[in-house]
């Protein structure tokens, strides 16, 4: 039986978490069993998942298997993008200088801030009457 070669990274962003799978291939995106075009709904979103393999031109060189969870679909493509990003770097360690300057290996540490008491939201307040 073959082995397989297979690059495993991880990428969160807000409350999502991306395991990702780099496998020789044919460039295949598959997200948790779906496919990657019923997966993602709109075009910038699966252009946000592509660009790591574009930016390096690995895009047909890799079938790309993604475990997402936690959080909604923007969120899992950020934790996508930097999980293929940083399989990447397993796969070649050449690519950092590429990776990191376009910005793929910065984990975008934003996350919801949270509701105030006496308040109805982070920064929202309520009506003010003064009499």
């Amino acid at each position: 039986m073959a082995e397989t070669t297979q690059y495993l990274a991880t990428g969160r962003r807000k409350t999502s978490v991306a395991r990702v799978f780099l496998r020789l291939g044919s460039g295949r995106l598959v997200v948790n069993r779906r496919p990657f075009e019923n997966y993602f709904p709109s075009e910038a979103l699966r252009a946000e998942v592509r660009q790591p393999l574009l930016a390096t031109d690995t895009a047909a060189k890799f079938d790309v298997l993604i475990l997402a969870h936690g959080g909604g679909v923007q969120g899992q493509a950020g934790a996508a993008r930097l999980g293929i990003a940083r399989a990447l770097l397993e796969y070649d360690p050449e690519l950092r200088v590429r990776l990191r300057r376009e910005g793929y290996l910065t984990r975008d540490s934003r996350g919801k801030e949270r509701k105030k008491y006496g308040q109805k939201g982070a920064r929202k307040r309520f009506q003010f009457s003064k009499r």
